[in-house]
């Protein structure tokens, strides 16, 4: 395992098509808008998604979804105390979790077990990704023709509704900070795990709210500081991004936005040591 001793900062673009990205619980699973009308999609979620890919691919992760339990833990708990008792000190608990938990060293975790309190601060910091236009939200009305129970006679059908995003490009935009990395034991080796996460996003991840290729990857920018502290600020390498500003109405595919970087802004941060790699989805 090498030291990751360079900052990072990178920008995922998703393209959504007739598909729910993120539902929101408390408006119906509705996918999930800001105030002007773009598609958003927490940062939790996309955490979420990071972990499955990690596991997919057989590393060992704290925070495990219920349906994707494969060592007999229900609860974080039960899978903490497996590995802990009482009695292990603190700084040993946080050395020893994060060399078993990839999403640990990673994302970091609070663990509040066996009366205790420990921080730990994760190197990959992950924004809300937002779509680049307001997005349309269609609601189709859905029925389920059997019943759930023994009824008396034929029963009405059960109504429903399943509310998607019509066409969406999203941007998830996230860095990888070289300090904490040395605290949790990140390193070169993991970031290229976080490279395929995310470059495989979508991939085992279909379901009826997200049909099979409804959502995809289309392509990572990744940049590369010479020092562990950076030559600019994240805001300024995001900032390096443009698109076509469209109404929504307007966009019938992912090249009506001509999404590309400044070329003057990566001409110049090269010469302060920035690196540039462009990646593709799978």
């Amino acid at each position: 395992m090498t030291k990751f001793e360079k900052k990072v900062d990178f920008i995922v673009t998703v393209q959504v098509v007739d598909a729910n990205p993120n539902g929101d619980p408390l408006n119906g699973n509705y996918p999930r808008t800001d105030l002007e009308g773009l598609g958003v999609m927490s940062d939790v979620s996309i955490k979420r998604k990071i972990r499955n890919r990690m596991q997919d691919m057989g590393y060992n992760i704290f925070v495990k979804s219920n349906d994707r339990i494969d060592d007999g833990f229900r609860s974080l708990q039960k899978r903490y105390q497996n590995l802990f008792s009482p009695k292990d000190i603190d700084d040993e608990i946080y050395k020893r979790a994060c060399d078993e938990w990839l999403d640990v060293r990673s994302f970091g975790q609070v663990i509040t077990f066996d009366k205790k309190s420990i921080g730990i601060r994760g190197p990959v910091s992950i924004s809300m990704a937002k779509s680049l236009s307001p997005v349309n939200i269609t609601s189709m009305q859905i029925t389920r023709s059997t019943n759930g129970m023994e009824a008396e006679g034929r029963s009405s059908d059960t109504m429903g509704t399943k509310p998607f995003v019509e066409y969406g490009v999203y941007l998830i935009k996230g860095s990888i900070n070289a300090y904490f990395a040395e605290k949790t034991g990140f390193s070169n080796e993991d970031v290229d795990i976080l490279k395929e996460s995310l470059r495989t996003l979508f991939v085992n991840d279909s379901s009826s709210a997200r049909p099979e290729g409804s959502m995809d990857v289309k392509e990572i920018y990744w940049f590369t500081h010479p020092s562990k502290l950076g030559v600019i600020s994240s805001s300024k390498v995001f900032d390096m991004l443009t698109y076509k500003q469209l109404d929504s109405f307007d966009v019938h595919s992912y090249e009506d936005y001509q999404i590309h970087l400044d070329e003057k802004k990566i001409e110049e941060a090269g010469l302060l040591g920035l690196k540039f790699e462009h990646m593709y989805g799978l």
